[in-house]
């Protein structure tokens, strides 16, 4: 694996491919049956929209949502949108299928653009094998790059946990999202509180080995680790303090389900100004360093921090997430000694 811009590194060796580049601080999720939030979304500064019509649409409305979503999909305004994509229904349900064929297939024959699908209850790579198959030939179709459009594989039950590494291994996922809810029933987690600490759980974090979990199948493969999302839409600052757990653990982003949750998360998801200076000023460093000119040094010294390689793949983790959020250095600059 090479390394990236983003901090991670570039999955499945798609060194070319830039959708895996693009940061994914903020998922917004829109109701696909909403006509009304969807034109809303146009104008929000999610890193990732995706128009659902999984669990936010109910079962009569579906057929209605999906010419909605397809008709959507192909209007302009979409251009600002780092990654643009549609949530599909899991492969238990008889929607999947049609979910595919209504709304991927004539988006695509229309020129418009999908970037991910997301999968919703991905227990087994088998769900993924078979919507790769679909994708596949929808692409050579409409002469669309195979494997172009990426998917976001929801974890949400305790048998996706255990064929994690299987499904982060697919060329076709380029995230792995945790589905909280749907995982906390699984689990049977005795809460009704998507997101906060069970009652009685008073040590610790109650979901910290599922997080872990599935940050490290991501990482091992290269491709993304999404939180999934907080339920308790105007309660920002709860919000704030849930995202800031798995930001700390070094997920890439989380779901937001609301537009206040969308500025707060593209700011938790960033490094924080100080860190994203010093991670640059690390780099420049210790390139210099390492040069014939620096002198060839394989551990040398900033101040009174002592650099090696391990150093400079931790700053290049920071120094990349900033880089992908276009921050702007404002701090210290390395200047060779004379």
């Amino acid at each position: 694996m090479s390394e990236t811009v983003n901090g991670a590194y570039r999955p499945h060796g798609n060194a070319d491919d830039d959708r895996y580049l693009r940061p994914r601080r903020t998922c917004l999720s829109v109701p696909g049956s909403s006509r009304k939030m969807i034109d809303k979304a146009k104008g929000l500064a999610a890193d990732e929209i995706f128009l659902d019509l999984e669990d936010a649409v109910a079962v009569d409305a579906k057929p209605g949502a999906r010419q909605t979503v397809a008709a959507a999909l192909t209007e302009p305004g979409w251009d600002d949108v780092g990654l643009l994509g549609v949530r599909v229904n899991d492969w238990t349900t008889p929607w999947t299928y049609l979910d595919v064929m209504e709304v991927i297939d004539p988006v695509l024959a229309a020129g418009g653009r999908i970037d991910v699908v997301v999968l919703p209850k991905v227990a087994e790579v088998s769900h993924i094998h078979a919507l790769d198959l679909l994708l596949n030939q929808l692409e050579v179709r409409h002469g669309r790059p195979v494997r172009g459009i990426g998917v976001d594989a929801q974890i949400e039950t305790a048998g996706g946990l255990t064929q994690l590494d299987a499904i982060a291994a697919h060329p076709r996922v380029a995230a792995l999202v945790l589905g909280p809810a749907d995982m906390m029933a699984s689990l049977n987690t005795r809460t009704l509180v998507v997101g906060e600490q069970p009652e009685g759980y008073d040590v610790g974090d109650a979901y910290h080995h599922v997080l872990m979990s599935i940050l490290i199948a991501a990482r091992a493969h290269g491709v993304a680790a999404i939180d999934g999302p907080y339920l308790k839409v105007r309660d920002v600052e709860a919000f704030r303090r849930v995202a800031g757990r798995s930001a700390a653990l070094g997920y890439d982003g989380k779901w937001v389900l609301h537009p206040d949750q969308i500025a707060a998360g593209n700011e938790i998801f960033s490094p924080r100004q100080a860190d994203y200076d010093r991670a640059e000023l690390i780099l420049d460093a210790y390139a210099w360093h390492t040069s014939q000119a620096g002198g060839a040094r394989g551990a040398v010294m900033l101040g009174d921090e002592m650099l090696d390689e391990a150093s400079r793949k931790m700053a290049l983790v920071i120094a990349g997430k900033g880089r992908a959020a276009a921050m702007a250095r404002t701090g210290e600059r390395f200047v060779p000694p004379a």
